[in-house]
């Protein structure tokens, strides 16, 4: 009885990257995360909080020089933001009540992360014009650092600047 040999053919591959291996590719060189993000997960404690005028280069700190403030980025992939200015004082009217929400920033949102840089789709804020807008925000860590950077656009705490961009220090804190 004669003895027949199969032969081995290799199953015909696809040349080049698989739509799926590229695009997981692409995100794991991008650095992108799709929760939370461990390099900037917990409690920031604002350091400062200057805008720099684009018109004429100027750096202005807006918020004083002791601003406070917390933002906080969970390990599940939302911010929160509450920064205040130095020196607030309960309002006694209106006017006073209006001036108050020009030394505020408050705003959360789902977050992610890609690189340098995380976008917060807002979903609640001090200003109704950010909510359901993407704001993205370039950082750089720097040992127990973060250092925030806005794009240029016109805030609405300082409008009357014309466009700015918003340059904020934040220190790694504990809530002990």
């Amino acid at each position: 009885m004669p003895v027949h040999r199969l032969r081995h053919v290799p199953a015909r591959r696809p040349r080049g990257p698989t739509p799926l291996l590229g695009a997981v590719a692409s995100l794991i060189a991008a650095g992108a995360h799709a929760e939370g993000d461990s390099r900037i997960t917990g409690l920031w404690k604002l350091v400062s909080y200057e805008v720099e005028i684009r018109s004429s280069g100027e750096k202005d700190p807006v918020m004083g020089a002791h601003p406070t403030g917390y933002a906080y980025f969970t390990p599940e992939g939302r911010v929160f933001f509450n920064l205040t200015g130095e020196g607030r004082k309960p309002a006694k009217d209106a006017e006073g009540k209006a001036r108050l929400l020009d030394t505020t920033v408050s705003y959360t949102g789902k977050f992610t992360t890609s690189g340098d840089q995380w976008t917060t789709r807002i979903d609640t804020a001090w200003n109704p014009d950010w909510i359901g807008t993407d704001q993205t925000r370039t950082f750089k860590l720097d040992g127990k650092r973060l250092e925030v950077l806005t794009p240029w656009r016109i805030m609405p705490n300082w409008a009357k600047q014309g466009e700015t961009r918003s340059i904020v220090t934040f220190e790694r804190a504990t809530d002990g």
